[in-house]
């Protein structure tokens, strides 16, 4: 009973895996890269990476913005302004515009980026979505209207927890597993690797599927509030998080109120803690009014405190998470440990690097049900046969998705720095080329999907990353040597560059080892029998399972 247990565990492992793999290696992958987004942002703007101001005052910064909004932003519906932080060296305003003539909704939203200081707009700065494209593509999906994309990743997301706990138990000898692993040896090895990169980080694995089903679990699990609210999910909203309240536009004009005082009183209400973001609603109306946020702290928890003041009298209205429950509270140290905004850079690495073990433990998954089921086929394929339709399709998919991947998302940089700076929809543009990027090469691992074509794919997407550095110097206007001096938004671009590199070289040594499996395994078939050169292959994959 014992062993059929185990045994109904492991048909539950492969098929709970398999079935959605490919859209779990989208997830860790985008997911990882997420986890320096800002960076990455910041890399994909080159106008930035010369840019450093002198700190300044929190009041000093926020008054130079709101001088600029209103003149460029005026008779906008909403104001955000972002202050400076370790990651983020300059000012970002964001306003909504008024909707073009004639036609109905919201206008258009309205970025900039800004002198601390002077409060002036720093060198016109290309539009892209930097690694926010990257971080909403790991459960936006992209292309689809969100509400389908985030039932599509809980339900994978589902599955690979399925698939976690299933491979526990599997796999009796898992922590004796963690500390074997016999190179050179085939599909050995790949099983080898597999539950190497799957024990060195298991916790993460199981925090970071658990807590992205927790972050959507009201989308996923709405019968409570359904039956306690009578299907009112703004009733439930406001109790349980209290979010501020914002009156509609009187269309009476009326000045805003100084913010310095507003300011000072969030400061020490919050014990001198730092003011990370100002919204204002309906500015230059009668019904303004302010939400002053706390800067995020280093904590677990994601959830923010705020104060919220009339816009006009300055008057204190209401203060948002000083007190919180314990329910709230709770769900608030999950979302923050799946995002990880709370981690320094030492931590947020660390957090990388598991999310990178991620990636491989799904990729050899992927791999290891193609190596099994390929066994099956020795004999048809020996006497000049063909593998059947599943495997073949498998097989497109996996290169499609484990090599196709990297190649798109480099894409995605080169389109950034090659692109025209001022071209028309500029923001879609380069999104699209990843997409057409990663699209070419699913297409082409489905035409030809043998070893050759894993070469071609990671021998591509190698090089790409590898002249991301050279493409960087030759498409930055200032010289990277000297602004490293300058703050600390260059060390990040150089960081940049570094991991690029050292992707792109790991690519690169990927496509010559699979030249030179190739190479060898042609030499033992010209010197072994069918039959003997097939056992050769059965034989580790046997012992091993």
């Amino acid at each position: 009973m014992k062993e059929g247990f185990r045994q109904s565990m492991a048909w539950l492992h492969t098929w709970s895996g398999l079935l959605v793999c490919w859209i779990l290696f989208l997830v860790f992958f985008a997911g990882t890269a997420s986890y320096f987004r800002d960076e990455i942002s910041l890399w994909m703007k080159p106008e930035l990476h010369a840019s450093a101001a002198a700190p300044v005052p929190a009041a000093q910064a926020i008054d130079k913005a709101v001088h600029m909004l209103e003149k460029d932003g005026a008779g906008a519906s909403r104001w955000f302004i972002t202050l400076p932080d370790e990651r983020n060296q300059a000012v970002g305003v964001t306003w909504i515009a008024q909707p073009e003539p004639g036609k109905k909704g919201r206008g258009k939203l309205e970025r900039a980026q800004l002198n601390p200081a002077t409060g002036e707009r720093l060198a016109e700065v290309r539009e892209t979505r930097g690694g926010d494209f990257i971080y909403r593509l790991h459960y936006d999906l992209h292309y689809m209207p969100a509400i389908w994309a985030r039932w599509i990743i809980g339900f994978c997301a589902m599955f690979m927890l399925v698939a976690i706990v299933s491979g526990v138990i599997t796999h009796k000898r898992i922590f004796k597993d963690f500390f074997t692993f016999r190179p050179k040896k085939g599909q050995r090895s790949w099983l080898d690797a597999h539950n190497a990169v799957a024990v060195l980080a298991l916790p993460y694995h199981l925090m970071i599927t658990y807590t992205g089903l927790v972050t959507l679990m009201f989308m996923y699990m709405p019968f409570g509030i359904q039956a306690a609210y009578k299907g009112d999910d703004k009733a439930f909203t406001a109790e349980a998080f209290r979010q501020a309240e914002n009156k509609k536009p009187a269309h009476i004009a009326a000045p805003l109120a100084p913010l310095a005082p507003m300011l000072a009183q969030a400061e020490k209400h919050w014990n001198g803690g730092a003011i990370g973001r100002v919204t204002i609603n309906n500015p230059g109306d009668a019904n303004a009014t302010i939400q002053i946020t706390r800067e995020q702290e280093k904590k677990l928890s994601n959830s923010r405190q705020s104060m919220q003041f009339d816009g006009v009298s300055g008057a204190y209205i209401s203060s948002i998470g000083d007190e919180t429950s314990t329910a709230v509270e709770a769900r608030g140290v999950l979302y923050g440990l799946h995002i990880a905004n709370f981690a320094n850079p030492l931590l947020r690495t660390l957090f990388f690097l598991c999310g990178l073990a991620g990636c491989a433990m799904v990729a050899t998954g992927a791999l290891l049900w193609a190596v099994k089921k390929r066994q099956g086929y020795a004999k048809e394929l020996a006497k000049g046969g063909r593998i059947g339709f599943g495997l073949r399709l498998v097989d497109g998919l996996n290169i499609g998705a484990i090599a196709g991947l990297p190649i798109a998302l480099a894409a995605y940089f080169w389109a950034n720095r090659l692109l025209a700076v001022g071209i028309e929809k500029r923001i879609e543009t380069e999104i699209s080329w990843f997409f057409i990027a990663w699209g070419t090469a699913a297409v082409l691992a489905h035409i030809r999907p043998n070893r050759r074509m894993w070469q071609w794919q990671l021998a591509a997407g190698g090089l790409l990353f590898a002249l991301i550095p050279v493409l960087n110097v030759f498409t930055t206007n200032s010289h990277l040597g000297v602004t490293l001096l300058q703050g600390k938004g260059p060390w990040a671009v150089a960081g940049f560059d570094l991991v690029a590199l050292a992707f792109g070289l790991s690519l690169l040594y990927a496509a010559k080892r699979l030249g030179q499996k190739k190479a060898v395994a042609k030499a033992k078939a010209v010197d072994k029998p069918a039959e003997q050169n097939r056992g050769d292959i059965e034989r580790p994959m046997q012992e091993a399972v």
